[in-house]
């Protein structure tokens, strides 16, 4: 008997019909998004009521442990009508997939009054740390703390020192909303609305308990795994994180190319004044970034079937394959923007308007491409290094 996808049962068809049907609001939300430098906070309350912070949460805390395939195509449908409101789905919701590897007493601190209580971050490694008697005492300030406003709580990267004096240790402190400070300044020309703001930490302290190493992460080791031990707790963090801030422009380039052939009809054609829609030049750039457009979305659902099978046997995902898989998600902002930039090209003066969709993908998908996360050229060196005999250098896989 074949095996049912993922995206087939029942709760994961209701989730992606329930994103299908905010698209026409986000885009309605869309100007007022960029303008408040925020998700509107009715967009927030629609995806709780919908679920969709639920999805990969563990089911402990009413969560619905979905593999993250559903969870990426719910925030590509969101993104259809607005990026800046699916990517702060994307790297909030993922945060409660983390969270489910802390110490359980960890899960308890954020989620044991209200399960609906939502994470931000910033994994920049900015933290001052100094251990201390069971815990540490952190200070900085980091950047690009998406979604922020909307969050009690904060993961925040910083280096642990090794006392033997090997290599520092990477990890996430659990900071609450009393501990950082907030600091608005945000102001960009994509991704407006993903309020990314800054956030700063005066001498707080973070319990043992509330800090997650990025080698047990790596290792599939984590100490949440003692309560959730579903499948989908066991993947390697450096493989769905990366995603969740690359999906949203899959989601974005598709609703600009749905804008773009809505309009083909009634567009002059920048060839001979003729209608758009006979262009050849245009035709065969519709099927190219329609073609695209499911390309990558069949990758990213092919990469993580293998990454949950692997997971639902108990097998360790073998490095080369974590490399290449890392690498196909950075490259798509890459393939997303230059396919956009060839549509804002061929639409002509009806890209260039402040509230045109086509301008807005644009902007917002160039923005994307500029996370870290999102450089192809940094990791397909490593992986073709890899490949032809030198040393892996990458450990966020």
């Amino acid at each position: 008997m074949t095996a049912v996808s993922p995206l087939e049962q029942p709760l994961a068809l209701a989730l992606v019909e329930r994103a299908s049907a905010m698209v026409p609001t986000l885009r309605a939300r869309a100007a007022e998004c960029d303008a408040g430098c925020k998700v509107p906070a009715a967009t927030i309350a629609d995806f709780q009521a919908a679920g969709f912070f639920k999805i990969l949460q563990p089911k402990r805390f009413g969560g619905y442990e979905l593999d993250p395939q559903v969870f990426y195509a719910v925030q590509m449908k969101l993104a259809e009508g607005c990026m800046s409101s699916a990517w702060v789905l994307g790297v909030v919701a993922v945060h409660n997939w983390q969270l489910a590897l802390f110490d359980a007493k960890a899960q308890d601190d954020v989620w044991g009054k209200d399960p609906a209580t939502l994470i931000s971050s910033s994994y920049m490694p900015r933290a001052q740390v100094t251990p201390v008697e069971g815990g540490y005492r952190i200070s900085g300030r980091w950047g690009f703390s998406s979604g922020v406003d909307h969050c009690d709580w904060a993961f925040l990267g910083g280096l642990v020192p090794d006392p033997h004096g090997g290599a520092p240790d990477y990890m996430t402190f659990l900071v609450p909303r009393g501990d950082f400070t907030v600091l608005p300044v945000w102001n960009t020309i994509g991704l407006a609305g993903t309020g990314s703001h800054d956030v700063e930490v005066k001498d707080a302290y973070v319990p043992a308990y509330r800090a997650h190493r990025s080698k047990d992460g790596f290792a599939a080791t984590s100490p949440g795994l003692k309560v959730n031990d579903a499948p989908l707790y066991k993947l390697p963090f450096g493989q769905v994180f990366v995603r969740a801030v690359s999906s949203s422009s899959i989601g974005a380039l598709k609703g600009a190319l749905d804008h773009f052939v809505g309009a083909g009809g009634q567009r002059v054609s920048n060839n001979d004044f003729s209608s758009a829609a006979k262009d050849p030049d245009v035709q065969l750039l519709v099927a190219e970034v329609a073609a695209a457009v499911d390309e990558m979305a069949c990758v990213l659902n092919r990469n993580f079937d293998v990454l949950m099978a692997r997971a639902r046997a108990g097998e360790a995902l073998d490095i080369d394959t974590r490399l290449r898989f890392r690498f196909q998600s950075a490259e798509v902002s890459d393939r997303c923007a230059a396919l956009v930039t060839r549509l804002f090209h061929w639409g002509g003066a009806d890209g260039i308007t402040r509230t045109s969709p086509i301008a807005r993908a644009l902007v917002d998908i160039h923005a994307g491409r500029t996370h870290v996360a999102n450089s192809p050229a940094r990791v397909g060196r490593n992986v073709g290094g890899v490949m032809l005999g030198n040393p892996n250098t990458d450990t966020f896989i």
